[in-house]
């Protein structure tokens, strides 16, 4: 019995033996691992910079501790409550056009059955995505210009007055939210066309069998089937909604559209970054930071009330 016991204990493979067998595949992972270490864990460490007066000239931890006076100081800054609402507006603007049109589109999309065709324009389709917001700026720039514009200039030759588009209030959030859709609908739209391509067939061919329409195998087979990823995507997305759209909104803002364009993140690059104030900056990117895990958690939670697959 204790010859038995030692064999046993001895054939187990200790866990350094583990790793070496499977070296390559650590190695394969590490790079990973040290960027999520080094740029998102190790800042957690100076999150404390938002409760200290920090300078850069002498160490974090000579800093004075002054508990939330930078959060009352945020909270009363002239213009961080019109940020606040400009994030949250725009972002609703997005949730509520850019989420749907990429499950749109992959079922458009898979109703092609030719490969030859299906595939250029599904590459149209996502390579929107590759572009950098500052080329799409220049880009913007060089359609919607109120002097040169390709758009103001077709005006023109229809006998319509020249419209400053990038600098009018009533247009500026449209832009964002339509330079968002174009850019990256396309991208989303691959996860969809992931969920659609593994929906059994056999689903289809027994609701043909049963004389099942178009519509109705929509509804009760495809939408059924893909509805746990859409549930995913819809709390990560709706977790994002007060972050994630810096770079558009920086390349595109000019005070013009300051009041209806500037966001929480352009309002801290602005007011804290821009004036070396970081422990204010710090401040306010907790508290963004904050509120985007409330949303998260919280959609998690009701889709969860709702029968639905939740992300934790």
């Amino acid at each position: 019995m204790t010859n038995s016991v030692k064999s046993t204990s001895f054939s187990k493979p200790s866990l350094w033996r583990e790793i070496s067998r499977a070296k390559g595949w650590y190695l394969f992972v590490l790079p990973l691992l040290l960027f999520l270490i080094i740029f998102r864990y190790w800042p957690l460490y100076f999150l404390q910079i938002a409760f200290r007066d920090f300078r850069v000239t002498r160490p974090l931890e000579n800093s004075n501790w002054v508990g939330f006076q930078y959060f009352q100081e945020l909270f009363s800054t002239p213009g961080f409550w019109q940020a606040f609402c400009n994030t949250l507006i725009i972002n609703l603007y997005k949730l509520l056009i850019c989420f749907p049109l990429p499950i749109v589109l992959a079922l458009l999309l898979m109703e092609i059955k030719s490969q030859r065709i299906r595939r250029p324009i599904q590459t149209i389709l996502y390579l929107p995505h590759f572009i950098s917001w500052v080329v799409v700026a220049n880009i913007l720039t060089n359609l919607l210009a109120f002097n040169g514009g390709a758009i103001n200039n077709l005006r023109e030759l229809l006998g319509l007055q020249p419209v400053m588009f990038l600098g009018a209030k009533e247009y500026f959030r449209g832009i964002l939210v339509a330079s968002d859709l174009w850019k990256e609908a396309g991208w989303s739209m691959i996860i969809y066309i992931a969920a659609l391509a593994g929906i059994d067939p056999q689903l289809y061919e027994a609701a043909d069998i049963d004389g099942a329409n178009r519509w109705q195998k929509l509804v009760y087979i495809t939408l059924k089937e893909i509805m746990p990823v859409v549930t995913v995507m819809l709390i990560l997305r709706v977790g994002a909604i007060f972050g994630g759209s810096f770079d558009q909104v920086q390349t595109l803002l000019n005070p013009q559209v300051l009041p209806v364009g500037d966001t929480l993140d352009t309002f801290v690059y602005r007011v804290g970054i821009g004036n070396s104030r970081y422990s204010y900056s710090t401040a306010a990117g907790l508290f963004n930071s904050a509120l985007s895990a409330l949303f998260l958690f919280t959609s998690d939670r009701v889709a969860k009330r709702l029968g639905g697959q939740g992300v934790f």
